[in-house]
C-alpha cells in the first residue's frame, strides 16, 4: 500500500509484536470465510476457506511464561539481546478473533471493525486468505479477473478498507527460514512495496537491531530490516475515495519477499529502493471525474459494491505478458464501466491501468517515475505469475493521515494542478488520534469473494 502506516493494537497487560515459535495459551482457530472459483461453467464454492491474523497483531511473551517480548513501542532487550536470540527465546499467540480484535466471518462475509474494545483496545487489523491451517492460499492473476462486494459506508475521512496481493511465501516464511517455527498458520512472512521496516520479525529473525520508537505511535517503531515485495493493490478506499495501484519490485527473487537494508528498503531516498513504493495508481478523482465514486454518486458508497479487477495478457493466456488491468463495477444490478481520465491538454483518454496511461500520467503530474524504473507492467506481471496472498484489512495512517488517498497531497501544493487532488477530504482531516476517537464505530465488510476466467465472476 501507498503508505504502511502503523495499525496499532493498545494493549495493557499483553503487547502485539510478530515471534517465531508458538505459545500454548490460546488456541488457533482461523474464523471460516467461503470463496468461489469460476468458469464458463459456473462457480465452485471453496467451503473450506478460511482467514489469518497478521503476526503483527499478536500477543508475544517468553516461551517460558508470560513475559512480554516487546511492550508499547520497545523491545525487552533482557530477552531480545539481538535478532536470533529473541527470535528463539518469543513465542507467539493464538488469537480470539472476535472478541479481542473484532474480526468475524459469516458464510462468506469478512468483518473488520476498526475499534474494539474488551480488557484492551485493538486497533485495526490485517488477515490472510488460507487454503489449509498452514498455508496462505496463492492466485496467479494472470489473464484472471477477481471479484469482491464491499460494504465501505462506515469508513469516513482518514480510514483506509484495502484488499491487495503480495508477493509473500505459501508456508509464511518456515522452509526458506527453519527459525520460524510458526508459518501461515500464525500469520508470519508479511511483505509490500513499501519494505516496511515496522514488521517486528523478518526472515525468521527478530528486527531488534536499530529498533526505534515511533515518535507519533506508542506502538510502533521501525528497525533496520525491512520486508519488500511486489504488491498489486485491487482496492484502497473509504466512502470519499478508491484507487487501484500496481507496485513492482526487482528482488532477488522476481518480486517475492526479500529482506532489505538501508537504501534497499527506499531510506534515505525513497525511489531509489528495490520497489516501487508509489505505484501507479487509477482513482478517479485524481484523474479529473470528481462525481463518479462517493456518497450519492455514480458508484454509491452509501450501499454495497461489487468491485471487478481482470488482467490481460497479451496473447489472452495465464503465461501471456502484463499489458493491462481493468476495472468495473456493479450496482444495483447494474455494470458500470471505470471513468475515463479528465486531462485533455495533458494526456490522451484512458479508462485503466496500462503502460502507456503510467508513462502518460506520470508526466501529466509531475510523479517519480519509480514505477517505470521497477519494470513497470512487465515486471509486475512477472511477478503475478510466481503467485500472490491475497490481503484484507482496515488501518489508519500514522504517516501521513490518509491524505494520498482521499485530499490534496501533498498539502502544500495547489490543489488545482493536475494529479494534486484525491478526495473531497480536508487536509487536516485523518490524524489517527482524530479518527480514532471520532469514529469508535468504523468497519469494513468484505463478501462474495471470487476469482475466474475473464467475465465470469459478475453479472448485471
Amino acid at each position: 500500500m501507498l503508505s504502511t502506516g502503523y495499525l496499532t493494537f493498545l494493549l495493557a497487560s499483553l503487547s502485539v509484536a510478530r515471534a517465531q515459535q508458538v505459545g500454548t495459551n490460546q488456541a488457533e482457530t482461523h474464523p471460516r470465510l467461503s470463496w468461489q472459483t469460476c468458469t464458463r461453467s459456473g462457480c465452485t464454492t471453496n467451503s473450506n476457506g478460511a482467514v489469518a491474523l497478521d503476526a503483527n497483531w499478536r500477543w508475544t511473551h517468553i516461551t517460558s511464561g508470560y513475559t512480554n517480548c516487546y511492550t508499547g513501542n520497545t523491545w525487552n532487550t533482557s530477552i531480545c539481546t539481538d535478532n536470533a536470540a529473541c527470535a528463539k527465546n518469543c513465542a507467539v499467540e493464538g488469537a480470539n478473533y472476535q472478541q479481542t480484535y473484532g474480526i468475524t466471518t459469516s458464510g462468506n462475509a469478512l468483518t473488520l471493525k476498526f475499534i474494539t474494545k474488551s480488557e484492551q483496545t485493538n486497533i485495526g487489523s490485517r488477515v490472510y486468505l488460507m487454503a489449509s491451517d498452514s498455508r496462505y492460499q496463492m492466485f496467479n492473476l494472470l489473464n484472471k479477473e477477481f471479484t469482491f462486494d464491499v460494504d465501505v459506508s462506515k469508513l469516513p475521512c482518514g480510514l483506509n478498507g484495502a484488499v491487495y496481493f503480495v508477493q509473500m511465501d505459501a508456508d509464511g516464511g518456515m522452509s526458506r527460514f527453519p527459525n520460524n517455527k510458526a508459518g501461515a498458520k500464525y500469520g508470519t512472512g508479511y511483505c509490500d512495496s513499501q519494505c516496511p521496516r515496522d514488521i517486528k520479525y523478518i526472515d525468521g529473525e527478530a528486527n531488534v537491531s536499530g529498533w526505534q520508537p515511533s515518535s507519533n505511535d506508542s506502538n510502533a517503531g521501525t528497525g533496520n530490516y525491512g520486508t519488500c515485495c511486489s504488491e498489486m493493490d485491487i482496492w484502497e478506499a473509504n466512502s470519499i475515495s478508491t484507487a487501484y495501484t500496481p507496485h513492482p519490485c526487482r528482488t532477488s527473487n522476481s518480486g517475492g519477499q526479500q529482506r532489505c537494508t538501508g537504501q534497499q528498503c527506499g531510506t534515505p531516498i525513497r525511489h531509489d529502493g528495490i520497489c516501487d513504493p508509489d505505484g501507479c495508481d487509477f482513482n478517479s478523482f485524481r484523474m479529473g471525474i470528481k462525481n463518479f465514486y462517493g456518497p450519492g454518486m455514480t458508484v454509491d458508497t452509501n450501499k454495497k459494491i461489487t468491485v471487478v479487477t481482470q488482467f490481460l495478457t497479451n496473447n489472452n493466456s495465464t503465461t501471456g505478458t502484463l499489458t493491462e488491468i481493468r476495472r468495473l463495477y456493479v450496482q444495483d444490478g447494474r455494470v458500470i464501466q471505470n471513468s475515463k481520465t479528465n486531462f485533455p491538454s495533458l494526456m490522451p483518454t484512458y479508462d485503466s491501468i496500462t503502460g502507456k496511461f503510467c508513462d502518460d500520467a506520470k508526466k501529466a503530474f509531475g510523479d517519480a517515475t519509480s514505477f517505470q524504473k521497477q519494470g513497470g507492467m512487465q515486471q509486475m506481471g512477472a511477478g503475478l505469475a510466481k503467485g500472490h496472498v491475497l490481503v484484507l484489512s482496515i488501518w489508519d495512517d500514522h504517516t501521513a493521515n490518509m491524505l494520498w488517498l482521499d485530499s490534496n497531497y501533498p498539502t502544500d501544493a495547489d490543489p488545482n494542478k493536475p494529479g494534486i487532488a484525491r478526495g473531497t477530504c480536508p487536509t487536516s482531516s485523518g490524524n489517527p488520534k482524530d479518527v480514532e476517537a471520532q469514529s469508535p464505530n468504523a468497519q469494513v465488510i468484505y463478501s462474495n469473494i471470487k476469482f475466474g476466467d475473464i467475465g465470469t465472476t459478475y453479472s448485471s
